[in-house]
Order: C-alpha cells, then structure tokens, then sequence
C-alpha cells in the first residue's frame, strides 16, 4: 500500500490514557499528532501546562506546545480522533465528531454495544469492520471502539480457543491492576496491603463484550457467540498488569497440552502483517511455574503481547491457565492505536478523508 499520513487528534488528552496516546504515537510512521483537546478548563492553555504528566518520559516536544482545544469538532483540524474521553462525557462528543464527518477511534464505553459499532480487537475479529458501513452519522464519519482493559486481555486468550476447538464456558478470576481506575485512582489507604473485591461494571462488561467480540458477522449485525462467561474483578496493589486466573471448558473432550499448543502456535489473520504496532507474538507461552507476573512480563512486546502460564488440566472444568496483560497498552491506548492502524490500512481513514474533501464548505 502507499504510505500513510494522517493527522491525528486526542479528545480527552490530559488524562491517564490520553497521555498513553501521546506516547505511543511520539515518532508513529503513520500518525502525527495535531490537535489535543480536553476540559474547558485545560483548554487554551499549552499542553505541557495543562497536563499533569505522568510518564517518566518528557512531552514529546510536537506536542508539548500545542495549544489545548476545547473537545468540538470545529476546534480540530485532523483526519481521526482518538478519544480517551471519560464514558460521562465521551457519548454525546463522539457522535458529535462522527456527524461531523470525522472517524472516531474510542476508549470510552459508550457506543461499544452499538449494533452498529465494531468492537475490535484486530487479531481476533477484523471483519467486524465491515459493521461500519451500516453506520449512519453522515459526511463519512463512523465509530470503532475497544473493548474494557479487562475484556481485551482475556479475549487475546481465548480467541485462539476458539478458533481450534468448541469453547462452551469460561470461568475468570481478574486480579486488576490500580492504573485501571485512573489517575489519581484508588486512595492509597485501600489500596496499600489490601484487595479490593469489587469494580463497579467491571463484571458486566466480562459477561457482554466477549460474546459480541467472539460472535459472527451476519450481514448488518454481529451474532453473539454461544459462549457462558462468569467472572470476579478485584482491584489488587499491583502498577500496571491485569491478571486473569481462567478455567474453561469445553464441548469435546481436551486436554491442558492441546490448550497450550493452540496459544503457542496462532497467527494473527494476515491484514494486521502490516500494522507498525501488531506485536509478534500475539500470545506467548511461558513453561516457567512462576510465570507470568506483572513486574517481569508486562511489557512484553512494548505492553501489546499477551503472556499466559500454569496451562494445566483443570479437575472442575477441563483446562485452567493464567493470563496477563497490559492494561493501558493492549487494554486501552494500546489497542486503540492498533484498531487506527487496521482502519488506515483498510482504506477506511482514507475514504472519510476524501468524502470530508467533497463536503460543501461551511456558510
């Protein structure tokens, strides 16, 4: 394909994941950030002013003097938007960028179980954005969303799974990393020493966005998969890392070396060979008894491979393994620049920029 330029804007910039997109797109072959926007309260000021930054890495220079903008589609000169935006807000500005003819790559919650809207990972269902077509905002504009932190890890597991064999339920236990309530998150009283055994919605999402990300494209709608989901989040003092204690099982009979073996040996479906941020491997499978553990693979693959270990046979259902991922990479910012780049190479940025030419002007 030809080369890739896009100018690229941050809806809710200043925060946690909005700071995550800066970084990850800091020296993108395909992306240059353009345009930040965030509250009316940042807005108008330098973004190195606005942003308490986070990383111990400085502002990416391009950005750091960019001038905040208000979180309005007349305010951004750009061909996509990320939006980091809290799911309070993100609903009724998301639609606002789509009607305005620009395509909106979303973290936040709001449009994920949209009949319309592909909830995507690119390694496990890309043909679901074919759903994009059925979209009605006008002027070329459309929504594509991740799913939760917690779903996409999870998903990365089990797609595999069900790609090789009749997966029927799944039985998970999350361990959640704090960076997964934001910035400044958990106070330090509940989360220093202590587990916390409830995230409000975390277990909602677990039940929902698996079966829409796993199901089936028939024609202007996904079948959700035949799948039983149930699962327990709780947040535990841990940085960065979300880790998954699944036990699953299936239709026919199978066994923890044939669960292995269908992890170690996945391809990625061949549209995301191109993508700059497609990590290889996808999931990795690691022999070690202690292993995986956040403070030595979590950044496997710069935060975007999944790593899962203890792949034993299971005397309650039928296989039992732990996962773990990163919940701001492949979770969040991660995942999101992941769907951008699976978008840009299917043609989709390139067909809104070109209807957004053919808009009459303004006025």
């Amino acid at each position: 394909m030809d080369e890739h330029d896009y100018r690229v804007g941050i809806l809710g910039a200043t925060g946690a994941v909005g700071q995550t997109f800066i970084r990850l797109l800091d020296d993108h072959p395909w992306f240059t950030v353009t345009s930040v926007a965030a509250s009316e309260r940042s807005a108008g000021r330098p973004y190195r002013d606005a942003a308490n930054w986070l990383s111990g890495q400085p502002i990416p220079p391009s950005v750091a003097s960019l001038e905040v903008q208000s979180t309005e589609p007349e305010a951004m000169d750009c061909d996509v938007v990320f939006s980091a935006l809290d799911s309070s807000v993100a609903g009724e500005i998301e639609e606002a960028f789509a009607r305005a003819g620009v395509p909106v790559v979303s973290n936040a919650k709001n449009y994920r179980q949209h009949d319309r809207v592909p909830l995507l990972i690119p390694e496990v269902n890309p043909g679901h954005l074919a759903l994009i077509d059925e979209q009605s905002w006008g002027g070329g504009g459309f929504i594509v969303t991740n799913p939760n932190c917690s779903t996409t890890g999870l998903i990365c597991g089990l797609h595999p799974l069900m790609d090789a064999f009749d997966l029927e339920a799944v039985q998970v236990t999350m361990l959640q990393a704090l960076s997964g309530a934001g910035y400044p998150g958990v106070p330090s009283l509940d989360a220093v020493g202590n587990v916390i055994p409830h995230i409000g919605g975390e277990e909602e999402k677990l039940a929902t966005e698996p079966r829409k990300i796993l199901g089936t494209l028939d024609g202007d709608r996904i079948e959700p998969a035949a799948l039983t989901l149930s699962a327990q989040c709780t947040r535990v003092p841990v940085r960065n890392g979300h880790l998954a204690c699944a036990s699953v099982r299936f239709r026919d009979d199978i066994e923890a070396e044939a669960v292995a073996d269908a992890l170690r040996t996945f391809r990625a479906p061949a549209v995301t060979e191109s993508l700059p941020s497609r990590p290889d491997p996808f999931v990795q499978v690691l022999d070690a008894p202690d292993a995986p553990q956040p403070q030595r693979h979590v950044e496997a693959g710069g935060g975007m491979t999944v790593s899962v270990g203890r792949v034993q046979d299971c005397p309650v259902n039928d296989v039992k393994f732990v996962l773990l991922s990163h919940n701001t990479v492949r979770g969040a910012a991660g995942g999101a620049l992941l769907n951008a780049e699976l978008l840009a190479s299917e043609g989709y940025l390139d067909r809104a920029r070109a209807d957004a030419a053919t808009e009459p002007a303004a006025g």
